[in-house]
Parts: C-alpha cells; sequence; structure tokens
C-alpha cells in the first residue's frame, strides 16, 4: 500500500521517527517524546504525525499520571505507563 503526504499527496514519503514536542493536557509544561512515529515527505520536506498517532499520544497523555513524565520521553515508553482510566470519557468522537 503506498503512502500519501497528508499535505501535497505525494507518494515519495517514508516512514521514519523523530522526536515531537507536545503541551501536557493540564498546560502545565512541554514535553519532548522522541522517536515518535513519522512520515516524512521528500517533495513538500513536511514532517508529520498521522491523525491515529496524534489521537494516541493526546488520549494516552490524558489518561496516565503525567507527573512521572520528565522533559524527554521515548514514544515507546511513554505508551507504556500504565493508565489511571481504561479509556477517554470526554473523548465522544469514537
Amino acid at each position: 500500500m503506498k503512502i500519501e503526504c497528508e499535505w501535497c499527496n505525494s507518494t515519495n514519503v517514508v516512514r521514519t521517527s523523530d522526536s515531537v514536542f507536545w503541551e501536557l493536557p493540564d498546560g502545565s509544561r512541554a514535553i519532548e517524546i522522541a522517536a515518535t512515529p513519522t512520515y516524512r515527505c521528500a517533495d513538500c520536506n513536511m514532517v508529520y504525525q498521522t491523525e491515529v498517532i496524534v489521537k494516541e499520544i493526546e488520549n494516552h497523555l490524558f489518561l496516565i499520571d503525567c507527573k512521572q513524565i520528565g522533559k524527554v520521553i521515548a514514544f515507546e515508553e511513554l505508551m507504556r505507563i500504565p493508565r489511571l482510566l481504561k479509556k477517554n470519557y470526554f473523548d465522544f468522537s469514537s
């Protein structure tokens, strides 16, 4: 299955990983999430995460104790932090 750039519709896209910077749900600070699944388009030079990854990060940050996260955390390490609730009961999009 060919990946198409979400910005320019080019098929010259590669999967990679990169750091992203995220504000915590309580607005107290921002963190760096290293090695986040990312797409890079060689034609328009856009580097982005899919909506699925964005939603996964946002939901997970909402459901964990963010005080245990330092300034930098790897994506896989972040996703391994146990959730305080099973799901985001305030997300009505699903």
